[in-house]
């Protein structure tokens, strides 16, 4: 099994503002897709939709301003499926630290490559919503390969 990781620092936010964005469909909508739905409570299932796919997590775990853990469950990329999805959150004096993990790729195929890049432009635009108030959701993401 192979994993994607990635770390960011946003400057002048406090751990609380972080964990909003990701566990409130106004935040994640505001930073990683548009078109989010669902329910973000345990147990609760979020759909992100893209041009190209979509995807179906799972919230396994929800610890407040610390932890954030989605199972994907369905969507269409089948590499995806059974794959888990980690944000660990810390207060670091005056920034947040996001340490980024999505574990348990079978195989680096190809598109292991596209969803790192993709993974770290959406972080940036995590970072870019916490510092700014603004993000780069889906479709206003830089577009990197014919994928999107």
């Amino acid at each position: 099994m192979v994993d994607i990781l990635h770390r960011i620092a946003a400057k002048g936010v406090e751990v609380g503002e972080t964990y909003d964005a990701l566990t409130t469909l106004e935040g994640l909508s505001r930073w990683w897709t548009e078109n989010t739905t669902g329910t973000t409570d345990v147990g609760g299932r979020i759909a992100f939709k893209f041009e190209n796919g979509d995807f179906e997590m799972e919230v396994a775990e929800l610890e407040p301003g610390a932890r954030v853990l989605w199972e994907v469950v369905g969507g269409s990329a089948p590499e995806w499926i059974g794959t888990k999805i980690h944000w660990d959150l810390r207060q670091e004096d005056d920034y947040t630290v996001v340490l980024f993990k999505h574990e348990g790729w079978a195989e680096p195929v190809e598109f292991m490559h596209h969803c790192s890049t993709k993974w770290g432009s959406f972080l940036v635009s995590l970072k870019q919503l916490l510092e700014t108030g603004t993000g780069a959701p889906w479709p206003h993401d830089p577009h990197i390969d014919n994928w999107g």
